[in-house]
Order: C-alpha cells, then structure tokens, then sequence
C-alpha cells in the first residue's frame, strides 16, 4: 500500500520540476539582454520580487526552522540561485541610476531576510515558533508574488487580448500550484496551502481569461498581419509610381529631358 508520505514526496518533486520550469521560463529575455547588451525597457522588479520569496521559502525549509521540508529547501534554493544571476545579469548590463536602484534594492532584500532569520533563531527557541513567524512573511510575500499577474489580467481585459499572457506561463503557474497545494494538504501546511491556493485561483482566472479572448487575440493578430502587409504593399507601389514618374519620357525613340 502506498504511503501518504510517499505521494506526498512524489508531489513534491512534481513541483519541484514544474517550479524550476517556471523559474528559468525568462531565459530567452536574459540572451536578449546580454546579447544586445542592455535591459532596454526590462524591470527588474519581477526578479527581485521573487528572488526575495525565495529567499523567504529557504529560511521556511531549514531543519531547525520547519523540520522534514526538504523539497520546499531544494526547489526554492535552486529558485534562489536562478534568480539572482538573473538580477546581476540586470545590474551589468544596467546602466546609471538603473544600476544603483538595482544594487540598492538586492542589498535591503539580503540584509531584511538575514537579520529576520538572525532574529528567529535567536530568541525562539521552538521550531513552532519559528515556523509560525517566517511562515507568516512567506505567506505575505508569496501571496504578493502571486498576485503580481493581477496587472496583466487587467490589460487583457481592456485590449482582450492575451497576447501578452502567454498561456504556456498560466498553465505552468496552475500546475504548480496545483502541486503544492496537494503537497501541502496532505501533511497539512497552512504556510505552504494559503499563497499556492491563491496561486491556483490567480491561474485559474488567467485560463478563464484565455478561453474568452482567444478568438479575439486571433482576430487582432490577423489584423495587424493584413495592415502591415497592405502598408507594405503600398510602399512597393509608391516606390514603383516614383520610379516611372522620375524616369527620362521617350518619344518617337528620342529621349526627351524633363
């Protein structure tokens, strides 16, 4: 018979697997970045936001914070990882105030977690005490994170189109949280249930939203196909009229000068 425990674990890595899919999903807009050599028009604020979750989830998942939440440590230390190389990658290829605002901002988050983390192990001295107090941040701060689609669902309201909330991301979003969630129900974990809860309905409603205006995201899409290739097409032939127009006139087989 299988254990609790076991489909607990093997959740576990489920999301594990489906979390670090998430996690490198900005690869391609970080070889656009160093291949041309600037952020452009890129925010760092997503990475910094997440790095800072991350950070918040390690700190969850250490022994003597919440014992037996390996896999919670493993995924969010890799998350960690990733997502801090993606920041520095923003500050070397930042530029002026962009750069100082980036640096000042990754240096408050590590500073914040490391005193809170110093502060719970040395005044609580039980794991249900320190699991309560980092577990609260990381229900704030992963709620917050969660919510930060709320912005793009916005937009897609308002234009209906989705062609700016890829459906690969809100599937890979409802799917992870999905994950944890289950993983979390079944030993139960309110610090993990809470922001992966929210995390499945954000997603849901972003599936929702997909479902409604995808035939709109097509008609618009088409359109500006058609558009750009009518403009295009007028291009050619105001190019051609110019041509014969500038061209020397022959008559009677003598070139005549305009």
């Amino acid at each position: 018979m299988v254990s609790a425990d076991m489909i607990r674990t093997c959740v576990g890595i489920l999301g594990n697997v489906i979390a670090l899919c998430l996690f490198l999903s900005p690869v391609p807009t970080f070889y656009r970045i160093v291949k041309k050599g600037s952020v452009e028009q890129f925010s760092a604020v997503p990475y910094l936001a997440t790095l800072f979750n991350c950070m918040f989830w390690v700190v969850y998942g250490l022994p003597f914070v919440h014992p037996h939440s390996t896999l919670v440590l493993t995924i969010n230390g890799s998350g960690m990882v990733i997502e801090l190389a993606y920041v520095l990658l923003f500050i070397i290829y930042s530029q002026g105030s962009n750069r100082i605002r980036v640096l000042v901002m990754l240096a408050a988050e590590i500073a914040f977690v490391a005193i809170v983390a110093v502060l719970v192990v040395t005044f609580t001295h039980t794991v249900m005490m320190r699991s309560m107090i980092i577990g609260i941040l990381c229900v704030f701060f992963g709620t917050l994170m969660y919510a930060a689609p709320l912005a793009v669902m916005k937009l897609v309201i308002q234009t209906k189109s989705v062609e700016f909330m890829p459906l690969f991301l809100s599937l890979a979003s409802f799917f992870n949280g999905l994950c944890w969630t289950t993983y979390a129900l079944i030993r139960f974990d309110l610090y993990i249930t809470i922001p992966n809860g929210l995390g499945v309905l954000f997603a849901m409603a972003q599936l929702v939203l997909h479902l409604i205006y995808y035939k709109s995201t097509k008609e618009q899409i088409e359109a500006r196909k058609r558009k750009a290739e009518t403009g295009l097409s007028e291009v050619v032939i105001f190019g051609e009229a110019n041509k014969v127009s500038n061209a020397p006139a022959q008559v009677n087989g003598h070139r005549s000068e305009a």
